[in-house]
């Protein structure tokens, strides 16, 4: 929305037309996500994201959603959060914003009902690398604007290793998790590095999760430490977590790079069944695998399975889990129940 203008009240097709002869095919890949599609893949709820990355991680001119000192963090993030507040505030019958369970509920009774005007898509603000919380005593502020979710990394920062910057939790790290356990933040160890996501899982004493990561064991070779092994997944499914898988080629083949603009056919869809099918394995059932789509993220239709055109086409991972030997029970859990009863716990009531 802020590097590109992008209007999700649109379908992906209506920005991918607008985005035609720009350059944002070819730096941010073409739109996967719009209202429109929610509706028809019955998108429900996503994690909205609070996102800026370290000046040092900028990738050109076009990348505007950066910051230097912790101060600028700050400034951005609480930017972003309050752009979900004016969405959610302007465009009311497209987007709300949920903070508690209370409001999951009716939000989710409301889309049991069948209606021709559609429903709006519940947004639950994630705050991705936690160089914005520029110290503790600012939580309660977060808390009160509707944050529910931190991941203390992207790349590293001053409270863990992050990607392509491995390290361990540090001493403010400790620190901030300490008070995000007194207001029961979720937190994220996507892009935490491996050790310091361990650490975190024995010290933090709130709800963890991995809202988009892969399972490591499916990517011999992965040259970096994006991807989690089996002990940090068996962690996070001993704390009750849920694992959401990312269906982006470069995180379910080693070495798949995007070719210009464009699209390449040789990652089905069936290696994202197969990640999830490795989290279910290694946790005896599958009450702990999830959807962690990423689609807001740096890439785009050309960058993913085939048989995604939209994020509505998500819907085709049912056969794929039950040719897997998934009961449709099992498969709606995967497909989002698990996530739907891990925030009816992790919310506030």
């Amino acid at each position: 929305m802020l590097n590109f203008g992008r209007d999700y009240t649109r379908s992906a097709a209506e920005t991918r037309q607008v985005e035609k002869n720009t350059i944002v095919p070819e730096k941010n890949g073409d739109s996967l996500i719009g209202w429109p599609d929610y509706q028809r893949g019955q998108v429900a709820i996503v994690f909205s994201t609070l996102f800026a990355s370290p000046i040092r991680a900028k990738v050109g001119d076009w990348d505007k959603i950066c910051y230097s000192t912790y101060d600028e963090a700050h400034r951005v993030y609480l930017d972003q959060l309050r752009l979900y507040h004016q969405l959610a505030e302007s465009k009311p019958d497209h987007f709300r914003l949920l903070s508690n369970a209370k409001d999951l509920r009716g939000h989710m009774a409301e889309w049991q009902t069948p209606s021709k005007d559609g429903h709006p898509v519940g947004l639950i603000p994630l705050m991705e690398g936690a160089d914005g919380i520029r110290d503790i005593d600012e939580l309660a502020e977060w808390h009160e604007l509707g944050l529910r979710m931190i991941g203390l990394s992207w790349a590293g920062t001053r409270y863990a290793g992050g990607t392509k910057e491995p390290g361990p939790l540090t001493g403010d790290g400790r620190r901030l998790l300490k008070a995000m356990a007194d207001f029961n933040f979720t937190l994220d160890l996507s892009h935490m590095d491996e050790q310091a996501a361990l650490e975190a899982l024995d010290f933090y004493e709130g709800p963890i999760v991995a809202t988009h990561v892969n399972c490591l064991a499916l990517l011999p070779g992965f040259s970096t430490n994006r991807h989690f092994s089996d002990r940090a997944l068996r962690g996070i499914i001993e704390r009750g977590g849920v694992i959401g898988t990312v269906p982006l080629n470069t995180f379910l083949k080693t070495g798949w790079k995007r070719q210009g603009g464009s699209r390449r056919e040789d990652v089905p869809l069936d290696v994202v069944a197969a990640h999830m099918d490795h989290v279910c394995q290694l946790a005896g059932d599958a009450s702990h695998a999830g959807i962690g789509s990423d689609f807001d993220g740096g890439f785009g239709l050309q960058s993913v399975p085939p048989e995604i055109d939209t994020i509505a086409d998500l819907q085709k991972l049912t056969p794929l889990l039950i040719a897997r030997g998934y009961s449709e029970s099992d498969t709606a859990n995967i497909l989002g129940g698990n996530w739907l009863k891990f925030l009816q716990k992790s919310l506030p009531s």
